[in-house]
């Protein structure tokens, strides 16, 4: 397995561990199990934007900005909907 691999799979296993993560802090009963789940999403999260970082500028990880008219657009639907509940 190769560096570029390896570092796809830890980005994966940090998405995953983030989603896990939410769904602690979100379920959780009591202030102390909200907090744990709470600082542990903080932490993924900073590492998952570390290991996009390190892959964006070794070139493994391209993103493309959407263009502003389809910004636009999904932030019309977006207050449409908000207007209609």
């Amino acid at each position: 397995m190769d560096d570029k691999n390896t570092m796809e799979d830890l980005l994966l296993a940090e998405k995953n561990a983030c989603d896990l993560y939410l769904h602690g802090s979100i379920e959780s009963g009591t202030q102390n199990v909200n907090q744990a789940f709470t600082k542990a999403l903080q932490d993924s999260l900073t590492l998952q934007g570390d290991l996009y970082k390190k892959m964006t500028e070794k070139g493994w990880y391209t993103s493309q900005q959407a263009p502003q008219q389809q910004i636009q657009q999904v932030k019309q639907q977006y207050a449409c909907s908000q207007q209609k509940q």
